[in-house]
């Protein structure tokens, strides 16, 4: 996929909010510091697109960018973010749980995590709940530059035993690193292969 334009559309602080012209959404989550904003500024080939932060938890709002005219790349708050109040942790956590679970126009959704790290608890416990609304989603490993060849493998094989234990089937892997570049266009290919079927 050639993406020609990137325009940032709004912020949203709820579902009703969001924009409503019925182009299809690929959402974008993970927890904080998973990398996300770097991921999205790769995609879109745009440095400075998502806001890239030293402090984990800036994202509160859900972010909506038209891509190509044609579909909305979804910036969804972090989640496991302890900085932040627990009142301020409570809307993130239902205002990404209405997202998810309700939006109608959620295409895909791109969970990010941290390819260096063993399966978390609440990556698993996220995932676990999107199964269970029947949201359609792939993981995204990220920061896979931080690793050999050998440790990537390992942790990616991890990973699959993990999800093994609870699902039937693997959602598809996605592998990227914002540093070297990878992962661009496996991820876009995949998103104009969805579109398509549209």
């Amino acid at each position: 996929m050639n993406i020609t334009s990137a325009l940032f559309k709004c912020s949203s602080q709820k579902l009703s909010q969001i924009p409503a012209d019925g182009r299809p959404e690929f959402a974008f989550i993970g927890r904080s510091n998973v990398g996300k904003s770097s991921l999205i500024n790769l995609l879109t080939d745009r440095p400075s697109l998502a806001k890239v932060s030293g402090t984990p938890g800036k994202t509160r709002l859900i972010n909506h960018f038209l891509i190509n005219d044609r579909w909305y790349l979804v910036d969804l708050p972090g989640y496991g973010y302890a900085r932040v109040s627990k009142n301020l942790r409570g809307e993130f956590g239902k205002l990404i749980t209405d997202y998810v679970t309700r939006c109608e126009k959620l295409h895909f959704l791109f969970v990010l995590v941290d390819s260096r790290l063993e399966p978390q608890r609440i990556d698993l416990d996220f995932i676990r709940m999107l199964g269970m609304e029947g949201v359609p989603f792939g993981v995204v490993f990220t920061k896979s530059d931080k690793l050999s060849s050998n440790q990537l493998a390992s942790n990616l094989a991890r990973y699959k035993r993990v999800l093994l234990e609870e699902w039937e089937e693997l959602p598809p892997f996605f592998v990227t690193s914002s540093e070297k570049k990878q992962g661009r266009e496996t991820i876009l290919g995949f998103i104009e292969e969805c579109l398509q079927n549209c």
